[in-house]
């Protein structure tokens, strides 16, 4: 069964039933369910496919691989070719009248091997506008593949669709794990986020704790070296990036502050580490929503939920996993931790996910044009500070207070929240309350969400 990506699948089927000649492009990080996603649309439609997983090998043994699968697909004799530039001419003459979809996945690697690939397949492109073979381009090195959009390449222009996958949100990750308790959603998404690959992994017959015991939180488990092996798969030396995303862990996302508690001795190489966790998919760059043009207030957070909850409670205590029982392990060094901050502060970002649902379908009026983090100052008392949910709509701000409690929240604690607010001299003309357990009063002044409007969207 195929969850989830309904704007995708339309798109990319929209491409695929076409008539005519068109390009396309598809990337994104590692495991984000590219090719599950292509593959999936390819046999949903009746348009004939040749889909390829280029290798690291020479150009020959590349060519000769997707020759075979040519030969296969059409029932040809025998054939030879010295370079892919002529094989892909062949492919794109054989189909001048039918509809032939190729795939080219994990196209850097051929990339790599084949000086000038880019202009040849432009040249192709070009050459070929009255057949109707489509080229579908996809892979998970996420800088080469931009690489390709940008003006100076040869390929720039020629891609009729254009798709960046990304993870999915916190209610299409659900669908993988429909038996759990909504709290439990909340804590699982936590801990595996938006991924596909990591979220067909988690079994929704067993409790929370022994999917992070089974999967990530015990010697030899499946995804025990997931995250680092991303981390080398990708860059070539790791070592400032494992800092950097680990200081993150710990809760410190101020440039400064990072710097500060990093053994990195320049600033640009700390840069350099950042810019290529978030090129990767691992970290994002947060600017807050009150003046988001100020590079003095640039800070960073990890928005990979698999590799926060590895460099927060594995990373560290990588010794500590092989030589103690998993069950105590996770009592000691993941339960407390984890119920009373790690979840609640992830349950923000749920919180986030769900507000940019509602807006996207329209269920938000007026529409809200940004939402995140506000930063505030406040010279007369000497501090400043920040609220984590606020969006920005024609009317102003809205504050948002998101508690994942086991008591439901209380006219006390609203009346306390508003309160800190107006004091310190902030603007805001409406606020929203979030709660796992419900509150003690509707107030129709205020925007109460509970944990199952969230999930009932």
């Amino acid at each position: 069964m195929f969850l989830g990506r309904n704007i995708e699948k339309k798109k990319l089927l929209d491409f695929i039933n076409s008539p005519n000649m068109k390009t396309a492009i598809i990337y994104g990080r590692r495991r984000v369910g590219k090719s599950e996603l292509i593959t999936h649309c390819l046999e949903a439609s009746n348009t004939k496919y040749l889909y390829y997983e280029c290798k690291q090998t020479t150009e020959k043994n590349n060519v000769d691989s997707l020759l075979e699968l040519l030969t296969e697909l059409f029932e040809l004799p025998p054939l030879s070719f010295n370079s892919m530039e002529a094989l892909l001419k062949y492919i794109y003459k054989l189909q001048e009248k039918e509809v032939l979809i190729l795939v080219l996945d994990e196209y850097p690697y051929l990339r790599e091997i084949i000086n000038g690939l880019d202009s040849i397949i432009q040249t192709i492109i070009d050459n070929n506008k009255n057949t109707k073979t489509k080229l579908i381009l996809c892979g998970s090195y996420v800088d080469v593949m931009q690489s390709l959009l940008e003006e100076d390449n040869p390929l720039y222009g020629r891609f009729d669709l254009n798709v960046k996958l990304q993870p999915m949100d916190y209610f299409e990750s659900s669908l993988f794990y429909p038996n759990f308790s909504l709290e439990d959603k909340v804590r699982i998404y936590s801990v595996f986020g938006g991924i596909p690959y990591y979220n067909v992994l988690i079994n929704d017959k067993i409790s929370v704790k022994e999917n992070i015991i089974n999967l990530i939180a015990s010697s030899g488990a499946r995804l025990e070296n997931e995250i680092s092996g991303y981390l080398k798969n990708q860059l070539s030396k790791i070592n400032n990036a494992n800092e950097a995303i680990e200081i993150l862990a710990r809760g410190f996302y101020k440039y400064k502050d990072i710097f500060e508690q990093s053994g990195i001795e320049k600033g640009p190489t700390l840069i350099d580490a950042l810019d290529k966790l978030v090129s990767m998919g691992l970290v994002r760059k947060v600017t807050p929503i009150n003046d988001e043009f100020n590079k003095k207030k640039i800070g960073y957070e990890i928005s990979d939920s698999l590799a926060s909850f590895y460099y927060k409670y594995i990373f560290r205590n990588k010794s500590r996993i092989q030589i103690m029982e998993p069950n105590i392990f996770y009592e000691k060094f993941i339960k407390e931790d984890f119920e009373n901050n790690y979840v609640p502060k992830n349950f923000e970002q749920i919180t986030k996910e769900y507000l940019i649902r509602k807006n996207k379908l329209g269920l938000i009026n007026p529409s809200f044009d940004s939402i995140g983090k506000y930063y505030y100052d406040d010279p007369k008392k000497h501090k400043n500070g920040e609220f984590d949910v606020v969006t920005h709509d024609e009317n102003g701000y809205i504050f948002y207070e998101v508690k994942f409690r086991n008591k439901p929240i209380s006219i006390e604690m609203i009346e306390e929240e508003i309160k800190q607010i107006e004091e310190c001299g902030i603007s805001c003309y409406k606020y929203g309350f979030v709660s796992k357990s419900g509150f003690e009063k509707i107030d129709n002044n205020l925007i109460q969400i509970t944990i199952e409007d969230i999930y009932n969207i």
